[in-house]
């Protein structure tokens, strides 16, 4: 039985387990001016839950505000926001759902998840580290490659901007109260 597998057989674990906002971060990395200039940014503002049942299955959604974007240059946070890309008036939250979580090789895990951008929902492979910290929380920390036309986040004046992003996310959630 892989670390992971321990966590989801514990019959404690069980039940409802909710996102720790101000401990968590959804991030993103893309290259920019053809590949010249790496940008990062972050979204800071996150809701979410998990569930896991007594069969070891496990569910769960983030939502993550749009607005809450935020790449250390306001001019470049406000195109990010307008319907050039992610066209937060339109579509101001991303959502994550998680329907399934396969455990692989000691606390790894692939998780069946679909992401839903600008009114767009297409599933998105989503490998997963997941942890049990010490104060009884769960990180879950997970990196996915996304092709951002996919979901209708295509501008891209010249080329400048590639089609590839990555996301990161490190997730904090507590059990709820029982």
């Amino acid at each position: 039985m892989t670390t992971l597998e321990t966590l989801l057989s514990d019959p404690d674990a069980t039940g409802a387990w909710n996102l720790v906002a101000d401990r968590s971060v959804v991030g993103f990395k893309i290259k920019n001016m053809w590949g010249l200039i790496p940008v990062k940014g972050e979204f800071h503002e996150l809701s979410g839950r998990g569930e896991l049942s007594s069969d070891g299955a496990v569910t769960g959604h983030l939502e993550i505000e749009v607005a809450s974007l935020r790449t250390g240059i306001k001019a470049r946070d406000k195109h990010l926001l307008s319907a050039d890309f992610f066209d937060a008036d339109r579509y101001p939250q991303i959502r994550v759902v998680v329907s399934a979580l396969r455990p692989t090789q000691g606390k790894g895990a692939d998780l069946k998840a679909t992401f839903t951008i600008k009114g767009v929902t297409d599933p998105v492979p989503l490998p997963a580290t997941i942890t049990e910290l010490s104060d009884g929380s769960v990180r879950i920390f997970g990196e996915a490659k996304i092709d951002r036309a996919q979901f209708g986040v295509d501008w891209n004046k010249l080329g400048m901007i590639a089609p590839i992003v990555t996301t990161t996310a490190e997730l904090i959630f507590v059990q709820a109260a029982q």
